[in-house]
């Protein structure tokens, strides 16, 4: 289908042509770089959808005025206009004939459709893109096809043009203006193809991808001699006869992925820019000697059955090679492949008489080996390529970083303590997970000085100790001392490296400064069971180290004794057995913390003081977090610390009696115990309380009366008396009683 982007695969992403939606008005600069290509100026502009009102609808799903059933989509843009309209997915059955004079745009993908035939339609005089795409489109009549004069994109893919070819291609034959159309998934095999393009001069851009095709004839494409980007994915095509494309001698972007193709000889298309064969079960891929050079940018030729690398002569503008996923056993000429792998083709034996292979390939950026049967690494292989960026070996059965030369054997010096004379790579990323690597040689960071990121997941690599780590490590890395036997491999004193993964590499110890003077951003020790990490082992990444793995290594806290990592970010600390954490990490300005599947109980006040200010998000499920002390949690909630997953997180309440488990986020904090004395101070309230408002009720309800009850609470005010006890005075001073 036309929207879909056309082009090739590269380790960045799919390498892009033009969007066909948007390349109406024809034609792109081809100076311009393919991989950011700017439609025309003409249709970059908004696409203003309008919403025509919805009166009551006939029999047929159509208004019985302007504009589209209930199920009318628009952009809702701000600024509409009645030159861009979409009924997709409105359910209609027939073409909606009246929807305003000077439509330009009309989508009607997603419905019934089941005909574009009828009476006249004066209207769409101005029609320039129609999308017609997943109807059930069997007939297009040419009385239609005469009325758009203007037309230049149609969009008939996923239909059942095939029911009616003959009728159909008659019909196209008035599409004079055409230059954008997709065919796609209409069931068509090759001859019904031919006949529907056979008169369409000025296509540009074609899509019959999703067919039935099985054979490219010579011939097909002579009326169609502009024609640029061609999709032809997806089909069954076993042979692309000779002269096929002669005539497309403007043809730039070519998709023949996912077909059956065995064998390309004789590839003569010097002007393609962008090629993808991948997907298919090719053996052979020959580019002609001639005396033009090929202008191809792109190749992609993974999954194939290639069992060497590909002859590419003058092929001096290619940037992006992808040969992932094939047989290839050896990247020298004249090696012996498997018993297994016979080649019938005469044209196999010139690749044996090519000695330099890359010769010519001084500009490929991008260098995808991965997936193959290599299980050796000849640097001198990769010297003529200046200008190789990004290299993968990922996934072959590599077992030595050895200096194979183009002789077939190894290069003098492979094994001795002096790294060998041999030319700088300038890679700076390379992929060698998922082999059997056991050591790199001792000259392999010397031969790639420009080396920024390396992943050596999947492998068994023990990495070293640097020499002069017992003397504090600063002083250390300046030599590498190799290993008793040469069993473990120097990371230190790398200073361009910045990215670093050794994961699943069996490590079961770090050696102090291991990575001494390597200014590391990024370093992946996950994976490595019962990896014991000692303090001074990241020594000398103190102040670089930013995101540091530890993932899944089944580490206690006696193993992992992380130093005070000043400047780290973010850290994984899931999938082991600490029940404290590493109190090194308490001075890093963490932001992204994974403590997930751990014995942590509770998070320690030291970590919850210095992380807060810096920290954005973290993990906690999968640890027994007593649901008494959940303090910490309050402390993050408050710093505002987003708890990625706080809902699968779970807290576990033991007593004498009970043992149960809740989410964290609904916890029964109420059935913890309290500290001691609480309860005495507690009971001492209720009593006192209950005491007083007995008291007060008592005065309420023999108030007016004298009580004895109730003496000293007639009023809220307490009065403080002066208190004068009796003296015993003489009787005789008593004075007298006078009685009456």
């Amino acid at each position: 289908m036309l929207p879909r982007q056309s082009g090739a695969w590269t380790r960045s992403g799919w390498f892009l042509s033009y969007p066909p939606a948007t390349n109406v008005a024809g034609g792109y600069d081809r100076n311009q770089p393919l991989r950011v290509q700017t439609p025309n100026s003409k249709l970059v502009e908004e696409i203003r959808m309008v919403a025509i009102p919805l009166p009551r609808q006939d029999r047929d799903g159509l208004d019985q005025s302007l504009g589209c059933p209930s199920g009318l989509q628009t952009l809702g843009l701000p600024h509409q206009s009645p030159t861009k309209v979409s009924c997709k997915g409105a359910g209609l059955r027939k073409f909606p004939k009246e929807l305003g004079q000077g439509v330009k745009y009309l989508e009607l993908s997603n419905n019934f459709i089941q005909n574009l035939s009828g009476s006249r339609m004066p209207e769409f005089g101005q029609l320039e893109y129609l999308d017609v795409c997943f109807n059930q489109l069997e007939a297009v009549s040419a009385t239609t096809l005469a009325q758009l004069p203007q037309l230049r994109s149609l969009l008939l893919g996923s239909n059942h043009l095939d029911r009616n070819y003959v009728a159909n291609g008659q019909a196209f034959r008035l599409l004079r203006n055409i230059e954008v159309l997709d065919l796609s998934a209409n069931n068509l095999e090759s001859h019904m193809a031919g006949w529907y393009i056979s008169n369409l001069t000025r296509l540009r851009m074609l899509d019959l991808s999703g067919n039935r095709m099985t054979r490219l004839p010579a011939g097909i494409f002579w009326s169609t001699p502009w024609l640029r980007e061609l999709d032809l994915s997806n089909n069954y095509i076993m042979e692309i006869e000779e002269g096929a494309f002669e005539a497309l001698e403007e043809l730039e972007v070519v998709n023949l992925a996912l077909n059956s193709l065995h064998c390309i000889s004789g590839f003569s298309l010097t002007q393609l820019r962008v090629l993808n064969l991948s997907y298919n079960a090719l053996e052979l891929f020959v580019l002609e000697e001639g005396a033009k050079p090929y202008l191809l940018q792109v190749l992609d030729l993974s999954h194939n059955r290639l069992l060497s690398f590909p002859e590419l002569p003058k092929a001096h503008y290619l940037t992006h090679l992808n040969l992932s996923n094939n047989l290839i056993a050896s990247l020298l000429p004249g090696s012996h492949h498997p018993g297994e792998f016979v080649l019938r083709y005469e044209e196999m034996a010139r690749f044996n008489r090519t000695l330099h292979p890359t010769a010519g390939l001084t500009h490929v950026a991008d260098l995808d080996l991965s997936n193959n049967r290599l299980q050796l690494f000849p640097f001198t292989f990769f010297h003529s390529l200046g200008s190789l960026h990004s290299l993968s070996l990922a996934v072959n059965c590599l077992q030595d970083i050895a200096g194979e030369s183009l002789a077939g054997g190894m290069e003098p010096g492979d094994h001795s303590p002096t790294p060998p004379e041999r030319a700088a790579l300038s890679v700076r990323s390379l992929d060698l997970h998922g082999n059997a690597i056991h050591v790199l040689p001792r000259w392999f960071f010397s031969s790639l000085p420009q080396l920024e990121v390396l992943d050596l997941g999947s492998n068994s690599l023990q990495p070293c100790e640097s020499q002069g780590s017992h003397q504090g490590g600063n002083s250390g890395g300046g030599s590498r001392v190799p290993a008793p036997g040469d069993t473990c491999t120097p990371f230190y004193n790398v200073p361009r490296l910045k990215h670093l993964s050794l994961c699943k590499n069996n490590i079961i110890r770090l050696h102090p400064y291991a990575f001494n003077q390597t200014s590391l951003l990024s370093l992946d020790l996950s994976g490595n069971k019962d990896l014991f990490v000692p303090k001074e082992a990241l020594g000398g990444l103190e102040f670089s180290l930013q995101k540091l793995s530890l993932r899944g290594n089944q580490m206690d806290n006696s193993k992992a004794e992380l130093p005070c990592l000043d400047t780290l970010k973010v850290l994984d600390l899931s999938g082991n057995n600490l029940s404290v954490l590493p109190t090194g990490l308490f001075c890093s300005s963490l932001e992204s913390l994974d403590v997930s599947n751990n014995d942590l109980r509770t998070l320690e006040k030291p970590a919850l003081v210095s992380w807060p200010p810096s920290l954005k998000d973290m993990s906690v499920a999968g640890n027994p977090f007593s649901c008494c002390s959940l303090a910490w949690l309050d402390t993050l909630r408050v710093a505002g610390v987003g708890v990625r997953d706080l809902d699968e997180t779970f807290c576990a309440y033991r007593d004498e009696s009970r043992n149960f488990s809740a989410k964290i986020t609904s916890s029964p904090w109420w059935l913890c115990p309290r500290p001691k004395g609480t309860s005495s101070l507690a009971l001492l309230v209720v009593v006192m309380s209950l005491f007083f408002l007995g008291s007060g009720a008592c005065c309420l309800l023999k108030k007016g009366q004298k009580s004895p009850e109730c003496a000293g609470l007639h009023s809220n005010r307490v009065g403080v008396f002066p208190h004068h006890p009796k003296r015993e005075e003489p009787a005789e001073a008593r004075p007298a009683v006078t009685k009456v």
